[in-house]
């Protein structure tokens, strides 16, 4: 899947001009060549939007190139979404070979896994990401941890072209269920009837799954209004020293991962002391953080954009209630009682 992209504008507002956001971002891109790999990843998937593949194949190949305008963070995923355009516009076999190479190559970013896949998805290659989720999941996720937020995605989709083939349920199925938060199951949500319909040239089947979508819509907003946790961002040790190592501003904010665990605990006590009530901790990844920066436009650098990502974490089902409840693990991942970790004397200093 990718990147978040700027949606239309709120409903009876003008439209994106996406062309123009395209030169926007572009011009920004050239006065701050630093987050250039953001930025044109981002005008390209407007250029998309827009038709104009040939000049977001541009912007890719630019990023590509031996001296591009700042290093690649994620040269994997520029690749996927080249490929994903390229075979958008009848070229295939070019399409075709950048997918091996990024196979081949076997990322650890969920992202570009599940850009090829969804490529080799929508063009009826439905063995061919069926195995590609499938090596993305067996390369990415372990027995012993819960998968993390931004791999969600590979499981989904897996599920999804599993249910296209009439695979019967398997144990990473059955975690993507138990991971959906949604208020359709997956199994209906996947359902091939349904898939296929999307693209019928009959009305009724059409007008049918329409009035499903609306209903499923209205489930959404409504479960999106209800209250959820004040909730604060919490780093695993490995993601906030790749947050730190690649945006070094943020490190006024996180001087360390043993002051960052002591200053959430210190938060919510506080936060719970003066009687607000329902809180949460959201834990966050470094890719997710990506996306949900190039999608506001701004650079992941911005130590403001922080709480906001940390509220749309909790507003999408993401927040984990605190504090833990009598005898239950840590929320900082050590895996001991929270009464013997963050809970306990030496977590109240």
């Amino acid at each position: 899947m990718r990147r978040d992209t700027p949606a239309e504008n709120a409903e009876n507002a003008d439209p994106v001009d996406h062309i123009a956001e395209a030169e926007r971002l572009e011009r920004t891109a050239g006065r701050y060549p630093e987050d250039a790999e953001q930025l044109l990843v981002q005008a390209a998937a407007h250029l998309e939007l827009a038709g104009a593949r040939t000049r977001a194949t541009a912007l890719y190949d630019l990023l590509l190139a031996p001296s591009p305008p700042a290093p690649l963070e994620n040269p994997a995923l520029v690749r996927a979404l080249k490929a994903a355009n390229l075979w958008e516009y009848g070229h295939e076999a070019e399409a075709r070979a950048i997918i091996d190479g990024v196979r081949a190559a076997a990322p650890k970013d969920p992202a570009p896994w599940v850009i090829v896949a969804e490529a080799l998805e929508a063009h009826d290659e439905l063995e061919a990401a069926h195995e590609t989720f499938t090596r993305a999941a067996t390369l990415l996720l372990t027995a012993e941890e819960a998968p993390p937020y931004a791999t969600h995605p590979v499981l989904f989709g897996r599920h999804r072209v599993r249910r296209m083939l009439g695979e019967a349920h398997d144990t990473w199925d059955a975690l993507a269920d138990d991971l959906h938060t949604g208020p359709v199951p997956l199994d209906e949500l996947h359902d091939p009837k349904r898939v296929w319909s999307l693209g019928s040239d009959n009305p009724a089947e059409l007008q049918a799954e329409i009035s499903r979508l609306r209903a499923e819509l209205g489930a959404y907003r409504e479960a999106l209004s209800r209250p959820y946790p004040v909730a604060v961002l919490h780093w695993p040790a490995a993601e906030l020293a790749e947050l730190v190592d690649a945006y070094p501003p943020l490190a006024q904010e996180y001087p360390s991962h043993e002051e960052h665990l002591a200053t959430i605990e210190a938060s919510l006590r506080e936060l719970a002391a003066s009687g607000t009530a329902n809180l949460g901790i959201v834990t966050g990844t470094v890719p997710s953080y990506e996306a949900f920066a190039a999608s506001e436009s701004t650079p992941p650098s911005d130590p403001s954009l922080l709480p906001q990502y940390a509220t749309t974490l909790a507003a999408r089902g993401r927040a984990v209630p605190w504090p833990p409840g009598r005898g239950e693990v840590c929320w900082c991942g050590s895996g001991r009682g929270y009464g013997g970790c963050h809970g306990g004397p030496l977590g109240r200093e």
